[in-house]
Parts: structure tokens; C-alpha cells; sequence
């Protein structure tokens, strides 16, 4: 009798101490989870002179870096609606800043800045003026480029392609692409040259299937003396995409004409994979998720995740018992997506009621 009073009173103990702190651990801390776009390495220069302020240096790494964060997480068309912000608009939406470095060179002012923003805010920003944003998700795919000269049956490829060989040369520290360009391989010319009649509707797998990639671009330029046709043969997954463009009046043995065409093709490629990973923050969707307390560490885990998920726009504590923890959580998307997206970190649910629950 004594040993079961002792047993209930340690356990109530117990159960006061569990409360107390997580009493002071939610209502000591802000529920909504905030989260950061982080921009490392702004370089800024003036010149050091009488009038010279380190303030309009700040200013100008924070346009710089909020254009920066804009080419990661919209694409060009909607970037292009924003061109008025003001300066105090982008300041009140900065989290923090670091100077990295300083430096002076030949009376030149030098500045390294890294900028933290509130992604809350941008997002809120975004959606204002009408715009989605997309997941920054820097990945890898496969590029194969081929030139083909129509008039004389030509095919440019690998080494002897311009593209090929320079493509890379134009990256950009926003690019969320990066372009894996395969082997030079006797084998893939001669496939290539042996599916030349019907190229454009050949689909590469022969050369892709080499590449431990599920993701590729495939770029046909038909150049003539009059312009020049380019397909481009996107493969995510297993979705394909087919876009066709046309360049009037181009050389691509001009400098200028050959960087507009590579960049154009870039943006276009860029702004294909932010559609792909697009935000549609205009969907709310409301989430009861149920988790036992008594794991403190797998409940640090599961907020730890939360707060990576761009898709996850805010969580807090709904309320909470001796035995659970409840979660409200707001998602942009559909149910199915929230549990394929928690899949990938091992999270499954019970969802026969309403309150979801952490198996």
C-alpha cells in the first residue's frame, strides 16, 4: 500500500515538473515558429570619400540582397513586378545582418554582408502583390547540348560544341541549377548521330540512363542562315516537357549574341524548376496533429522539421495533457502532399479522425 502511495506520488510529482516546463518552454517563447532566408556574401564597394557613409553601403547591400533572394524564389516575370520597393520596405523585413568583412583598396570602401530575412514576411510581402514563391531547391541535372546545322546536317557535340564548353561560364550565385555535363563518350555520339532523322522525338535514355540523375535537359539548337530554333527537352522525374524558341538574326560566333542567347536559356530553365517547385500560399490548410509528450527529444525532432518545411507556413501549440501534445498546423497544399512531404523524414500518421496522430 505505501509503495503504490509512494509510486502515485512520484508520478504526480513528475507530471507537475513535465507541466511546469512546458509551460515555461510555450509561453516563454513565440508559437509561431519564425524562419529565414539567409544571403551570405553581398559585395558592396564605394568610394571612400569626404562625404562617404557606411550607412548607404549597408543600404546597398540590402537592395543587392533582397534582388538576390527574389532571383532564388521567383521567377522572372514576377520579379519584374517588383521594381519599386522602397528601401524601408525591404528593411522591415530583414531579420539581421552581418558585415563579414571590410576592406580598403586604393580609397576604395569594400564590404562583405550576409542578410537574414524574415520568410514570414516575405512571403506575406509576395503575396500581396500577387506572386507565389517557390521552394530554393538547388539541384543537379543532367545537360546535353547539341548543335545542328541544318544545312549541311552537321551535329556539334561535346568538345566541339561552343555551348558545351562555356555554359557554365555564365553561372550565377542565385542559380539554383546546377549543370552536370556528361562525359565526352564515342559511344553517345555515335547514338546521337545514329538517331539523327528523328532526333527531336528521340528521348535520350540510352546517354541519361548513365547518370544517376532523375533529372535532365536535353537542348537541340537547329541554327540556319536565317535564325536559330531551340528545343528544350526538360525531364523531371517523369514528367517531360517540350518548350520551342526562336532567336532571330542571331551569331553565335558573336560574343554578345551568343551570352544573350546562353542566358536567356538559363532563365528559361530557371524559371521552369521554381514553377515546378512553386508555393501556392493562397492555399491555407488547417492541421490538428496529436504527438505523446513523453519523448522531449522526439518532439524537438518533429519542430526541428517543421520548421524546415517551406510548404509549412506557421505551427504552434494547440494545447496539451498529461499524456499528448497538440499541433496546429498551417500547410500550403493538399493533405496527401503534407503526408508525402513528412514521409520523406520517416513521419507517418493515423488519420481516421480528425486529430492526426504521430504513429
Amino acid at each position: 500500500m505505501i509503495n503504490n502511495y509512494k509510486f502515485y506520488y512520484l508520478e504526480k510529482l513528475y507530471n507537475f515538473f513535465l507541466f511546469s516546463s512546458l509551460i515555461l518552454f510555450f509561453f516563454s517563447t513565440d508559437l509561431f515558429q519564425s524562419k529565414a532566408f539567409e544571403i551570405k556574401n553581398i559585395e558592396i564597394s564605394k568610394p571612400f570619400e569626404i562625404n562617404f557613409n557606411k550607412n548607404d553601403v549597408i543600404d546597398e547591400g540590402f537592395r543587392k540582397s533582397f534582388s538576390e533572394l527574389l532571383s532564388l524564389i521567383v521567377n522572372s516575370k514576377d520579379k519584374k513586378k517588383i521594381t519599386k520597393i522602397k528601401l524601408n520596405e525591404i528593411k522591415g523585413m530583414v531579420e539581421s545582418f552581418t558585415i563579414k568583412e571590410e576592406k580598403f583598396i586604393d580609397e576604395i570602401y569594400h564590404m562583405n554582408l550576409g542578410v537574414t530575412f524574415n520568410r514570414k514576411k516575405i512571403y506575406n510581402y509576395l503575396n500581396q502583390n500577387n506572386i507565389f514563391p517557390s521552394i530554393p531547391l538547388k539541384k543537379n541535372f543532367l545537360f546535353i547540348p547539341i548543335i545542328i546545322n541544318e544545312e549541311n546536317q552537321e551535329l556539334l557535340i561535346f568538345s566541339d560544341n561552343r555551348i558545351y564548353n562555356e555554359w557554365n561560364n555564365y553561372s550565377q550565385s542565385y542559380d539554383l541549377i546546377k549543370y552536370v555535363m556528361p562525359t565526352e563518350d564515342l559511344e553517345d555520339i555515335n547514338i546521337i548521330k545514329k538517331n539523327y532523322e528523328f532526333i527531336e522525338e528521340y528521348n535520350f535514355n540510352e546517354i541519361i540512363n548513365k547518370y544517376v540523375l532523375d533529372r535532365s535537359i536535353i537542348l537541340l539548337i537547329f541554327k540556319n542562315d536565317k535564325d536559330v530554333r531551340v528545343l528544350s527537352r526538360i525531364t523531371i522525374k517523369d514528367k517531360v516537357s517540350l518548350k520551342n524558341e526562336t532567336f532571330s538574326n542571331i551569331d553565335l560566333e558573336s560574343e554578345n549574341q551568343f551570352e544573350l542567347l546562353v542566358n536567356q536559356l538559363r532563365t528559361t530553365y530557371e524559371d521552369y524548376w521554381k514553377d515546378y517547385n512553386q508555393i501556392n500560399t493562397s492555399i491555407k490548410l488547417p492541421l490538428i496533429i496529436e504527438l505523446e509528450n513523453k519523448d522531449n527529444l522526439k518532439i524537438s525532432k518533429f519542430e526541428k522539421v517543421l520548421s524546415e518545411k517551406d510548404l509549412i507556413s506557421n505551427y504552434r501549440i494547440l494545447k496539451f495533457n498529461k499524456d499528448s501534445v497538440y499541433y496546429k498546423i498551417i500547410y500550403n497544399g493538399t493533405p496527401n502532399s503534407f503526408l508525402k512531404v513528412m514521409s520523406e523524414n520517416n513521419y507517418s500518421f493515423n488519420t481516421d479522425n480528425k486529430v492526426w496522430k504521430l504513429k
